[in-house]
């Protein structure tokens, strides 16, 4: 499947390409990424593959990413009408300031003004709510997006990092006042973090959101560059979060990964990519690549079909451990419906 293979985004008719381009990496300000120069590379691959979804968000690197964006996108007539891009607000930007970050209506239609000057664009595609606010009501917050859309500042707007139930708050709300309803939600995702399984997923699916996975290779963890041997990180800015990642779960992982990557005559990034891109509700997994050789290697795996057989093996070795739904009901769920099949799922002999 190449890039200009489009899928519809959640329960909307706007047209993504299956891989999203996150540009977090875009600028050297956070001790990793990349300078102006690979950026520029990056996105000229993509684009020239037929990707047209580039996600990013006020935050990155100081705000560094968004004005590359905007650079490179003002740069060719029409090249910014042909991109979904993506934003996000909620995080502040003013320390000190109370209302310079969170989803209030103040802070939201001020975020957005700013990410405009910085994108050098009139509009934005997908305005995200980067995390939740507890401190804001939803009602409040989807009114001031629905009045963004409205005014023509923003065409779609979705959840990312937010619980579940706020979600669906959020999402019955706006269905019922009438307002733009959430098409999509962003949420982590990977081989080394399932627990979305238990609540997010079924509630994205029920709710008509697609999903964009961030961290489908776990900030490199999954690339295949990290073994039981070697957790050293490449960058400074990166050897906190790797160090995090040096257990005994992950080893597991690492090495049923290794394995299929080395019997398909492939990389283990592709084997990971292409067991997200197999999961329910994903739409479009983010792509953070920070050289334009990881973007070809990543982009590769639209071509990775895996086996039923190597995805039951990824499974059982990542398996998780959900909140919710608790062992109780899960094996409550398997004893109704034992020995069926519903809504394409197989449900194997009831557990004694």
């Amino acid at each position: 499947m190449p890039l200009d293979h489009y899928v519809t985004l959640g329960r909307s008719g706007l047209r993504v390409s299956p891989f999203c381009l996150g540009a977090m990496t875009f600028g050297e300000e956070w001790g990793f990424g990349s300078d102006e120069r690979t950026s520029t590379a990056v996105l000229d691959h993509y684009i020239g593959q037929g990707g047209n979804f580039i996600d990013t968000a006020n935050l990155y690197t100081k705000g560094h990413s968004e004005s590359i964006l905007g650079e490179y996108l003002s740069r060719e007539a029409g090249r910014r009408q042909r991109i979904v891009l993506a934003t996000k607000f909620s995080a502040s930007m003013t320390p000190g300031d109370p209302n310079a970050g969170g989803a209030n209506r103040k802070s939201i239609i001020a975020a957005c003004e700013a990410s405009l000057r910085r994108l050098k664009t009139d509009y934005i595609d997908l305005y995200w709510q980067h995390w939740e606010d507890p401190f804001t009501p939803v009602e409040e917050t989807m009114h001031a997006l629905d009045a963004l859309v409205a005014a023509g500042k923003v065409r779609y707007v979705g959840f990312s990092d937010t619980p579940a139930w706020k979600v669906a708050t959020a999402q019955v709300t706006a269905h019922f006042r009438g307002w733009a309803p959430l098409i999509a939600l962003q949420i982590e995702y990977s081989l080394l973090e399932r627990t979305v399984e238990g609540e997010l997923i079924p509630m994205a699916l029920a709710m008509g959101l697609g999903v964009t996975p961030w961290g489908p290779l776990r900030s490199g963890v999954l690339s295949g560059k990290y073994t039981r041997g070697n957790m050293t990180a490449e960058s400074k800015g990166r050897a906190a979060w790797v160090a995090r990642n040096a257990n005994e779960f992950v080893y597991g992982v690492l090495d049923v990964l290794a394995g299929i990557a080395k019997r398909r005559g492939t990389s283990a990034a592709r084997v990971a990519l292409a067991w997200v891109r197999s999961r329910p509700g994903v739409a479009a997994p983010i792509l953070g690549a920070r050289t334009l050789e990881q973007l070809k290697d990543n982009l590769a795996a639209l071509e990775e079909r895996l086996a039923p057989e190597e995805i039951a093996e990824l499974d059982r070795v990542s398996a998780p451990r959900f909140n919710f739904p608790t062992e109780f009901l899960q094996a409550a769920t398997a004893q109704s419906y034992a020995g069926l099949t519903v809504n394409g799922v197989k449900f194997g002999a009831a557990p004694r």
